[in-house]
C-alpha cells in the first residue's frame, strides 16, 4: 500500500474515538452504516499482535480505507452532515416551528421540549425568527439550545431569535421561560417587538427559575422589561453566565436560594435597544433606565458568587433586600455600575454579609447620588476592598447601618460636581467603621465620623490635599498615620 493509504489508515485509527458514535448510526449520506464499515471498526478496535504501522495491519484494512477515510474526513470537517432532525450530538431540532417571525411557534417548541423530557437532552432551535405568543416550560433535564455561541449585538440581528408578544401588562404572569430542575436555555436572543421606546409598558419576566441546578447561558436580551427571576420558590445552584442586553425595570432578582448560586459575565446596557433594526432609540431608553432600572436585586441567597457584572445606566445597580425567605450573603468581584443614582444599596443582609472587591462605581443622576448606601435596617457586615469611586457623585459611601463597614485600599473621589461645603466623601453615623489605606482623589472632606457611630478605625490614608477627617465621636475613634489635611500641592 502507498503512503496515501498509510496516512489514511493512520487518520482513521486516530480519529475513530471522535466519530465512532456518529458512524455507528449513520454514514455521510445519512444511511445506516453497512456491514463492511462495521467489520472495519471491529478490525480497528481488535487488539492484534501486529504493530499499527506494519504491512500486515495496513493490508488487513486496505479494502475499506478509501471509502471510510472520506467519511471520517466529512464527519470531522462538517458537523452538520448528520441526518436532518439530528444536529450535533444527535439531538432533535424543533419540529413544526416557523422561522418567518409571523406564525406562532409556541406550541411547536413546547411539543419538542416535552418529547425531549421523556429521556432528557437538548432540543436545538436553528437560526431564524420565532414568534412566541405564550410561555414555554423547560422540563427537568432538558436544554433549549439556540445557534449562537455567545451574546450578540442587535444589528444585524442574527441567530436563533424569539419574538415575544406574551406577558404584556402582566408583570406577575408566566415568564417566557418557566424553568425547573436541571433545565437550561442557551444560545438565544429574545426581543419584544411590540415594546416601544416612547411608550414602555410592563411585561412579565423573561426567565423564571426554580428548583435545583438550572442554567441560563449565552443569551442576549434586546429589551426585556424584567429579565431573570430566580425564586421566590426554593432553589439551589443557579448558573447565570454570559447574559448581555438591555433590561428596563429589573435585570436579575435572586430569592429563596439556599445553596451557592453563580452569576458570571453579565452586562446590562441601553445600547442593545438603540439599533433601528429592533425599533431602538438611545435617548428614551437611556432615560427610562436611569430613572427606573434596578439591575441586580438580592433577597435570600446563601454564599452567592457574583463575578464580572456591569450595568449602564441605572437607578440602583445592586440592591440587597429582606424578603419572607431572608436576606443575602456572598462575594462580589469585578462588579460595576455607571451613570447610576445609587450604585449599591444595602437594606438588609445576613450577619456575615457582603465581600465586595474590585468594584467600580459612578453616580451621575438624581438628587441622592450616593455610590454605596447602607441603610439603618442593615444588620450585616459590608467589606469593600480595592474599589474605585468617581464621577459627579454627591458622596461615595454613606453608612447608617448597625453592623460593620470596612473600606480597604480604595480610591474615592467626586469629579465634576458642584462643591457641597461640609459634605464628605465617606460618612457614617451608625455601627462600626474601618477605613484603611485609601486614597482620596478630590479635595472635599474625606471622612466624617458622625454622632451615633459606635467606633471607628481610620489609618494610613492619603489624598490630593491629605486626609481631612471630621470626628464627632471623640475617643471612640482610633485615628493614626494618615497624611495631614491640607498637604496638597
Amino acid at each position: 500500500m502507498g503512503s496515501w493509504a498509510q496516512s489514511a489508515a493512520l487518520l482513521v485509527r486516530q480519529s475513530l474515538p471522535l466519530v465512532c458514535l456518529r458512524l455507528a448510526r449513520r454514514n455521510e449520506n445519512g444511511q445506516e452504516i453497512g456491514l463492511k464499515e462495521k467489520k472495519l471498526m471491529k478490525s480497528l478496535n481488535h487488539k492484534s499482535k501486529d504493530q499499527p504501522g506494519s504491512p500486515r495491519a495496513i493490508n488487513s484494512i486496505a479494502p475499506f480505507v478509501g471509502s471510510l477515510a472520506t467519511g471520517v474526513l466529512l464527519a470531522i470537517s462538517n458537523p452538520l452532515s448528520q441526518a436532518a432532525g439530528e444536529p450535533d450530538g444527535g439531538s432533535p431540532v424543533v419540529a413544526g416551528a416557523k422561522t418567518d417571525g409571523t406564525s406562532d411557534s409556541t406550541v411547536a417548541i413546547q411539543k419538542s421540549l416535552d418529547e425531549a423530557a421523556k429521556a432528557g437532552g437538548s432540543v436545538h432551535l436553528p437560526p431564524g425568527r420565532y414568534l412566541v405568543k405564550g410561555s414555554l416550560h423547560i422540563p427537568p433535564g432538558v436544554t433549549l439550545q439556540g445557534a449562537i455561541e455567545s451574546p450578540v449585538w442587535s444589528e444585524p440581528l442574527k441567530g436563533s431569535i424569539l419574538l415575544v408578544t406574551g406577558g404584556r401588562n402582566q408583570e406577575d404572569g408566566p415568564a417566557l421561560f418557566e424553568m425547573g430542575h436541571s433545565s437550561a436555555v442557551r444560545g438565544l436572543t429574545v426581543w419584544y417587538p411590540e415594546q416601544q421606546t416612547t411608550n414602555i409598558v410592563p411585561y412579565s419576566w423573561t426567565f423564571h427559575l426554580q428548583g435545583n441546578d438550572n442554567t441560563v447561558e449565552n443569551v442576549t436580551l434586546i429589551n426585556s422589561y424584567n429579565g431573570i427571576r430566580i425564586g421566590p420558590e426554593g432553589n439551589v445552584r443557579h448558573r447565570i453566565r454570559s447574559v448581555y442586553g438591555c433590561v428596563l425595570r429589573r435585570g436579575l432578582l435572586v430569592d429563596g436560594c439556599s445553596d451557592i448560586g453563580r452569576i458570571e459575565n453579565v452586562q446590562f446596557h441601553c445600547h442593545w435597544w438603540s439599533a433601528p433594526e429592533v425599533g431602538g432609540e438611545w435617548k428614551p431608553v437611556h432615560e427610562f433606565m436611569w430613572k427606573n432600572c434596578e439591575a441586580f436585586i438580592f433577597g435570600r441567597t446563601d454564599w452567592e458568587y457574583v463575578n464580572n457584572t456591569f450595568v449602564f445606566p441605572v437607578n440602583v445597580g445592586y440592591r440587597f433586600i429582606q424578603t419572607k425567605a431572608g436576606a443575602a450573603n456572598g462575594q462580589f468581584s469585578g462588579i460595576g455600575a455607571d451613570e447610576a443614582q445609587v450604585c449599591v444599596k444595602v437594606e438588609e443582609i445576613q450577619p456575615m454579609g457582603l465581600l465586595i472587591s474590585n468594584g467600580q462605581f459612578v453616580c451621575m443622576h438624581g438628587d441622592q447620588r450616593v455610590e454605596v448606601l447602607i441603610e439603618k435596617t442593615c444588620n450585616g457586615s459590608v467589606r469593600l476592598v480595592n474599589c474605585a469611586f468617581w464621577g459627579p457623585a454627591r458622596q461615595c459611601v454613606v453608612s447608617h447601618g448597625r453592623s460593620f463597614v470596612s473600606l480597604n485600599d480604595c480610591y474615592l473621589s467626586s469629579t465634576g460636581r458642584e462643591k457641597n461645603s461640609g459634605v464628605s466623601l465617606v460618612e457614617a453615623d451608625g455601627g462600626k467603621l474601618q477605613v484603611r489605606g485609601c486614597s482620596f482623589g478630590t479635595d472635599e472632606p474625606s471622612i466624617a465620623l458622625r454622632k451615633g457611630l459606635r467606633h471607628a478605625i481610620v489609618t494610613e490614608n492619603n489624598g490630593v490635599r491629605g486626609a481631612e477627617i471630621l470626628n464627632e465621636i471623640g475617643d471612640q475613634a482610633v485615628i493614626a498615620n494618615n497624611e495631614p489635611a491640607g498637604n496638597g500641592p
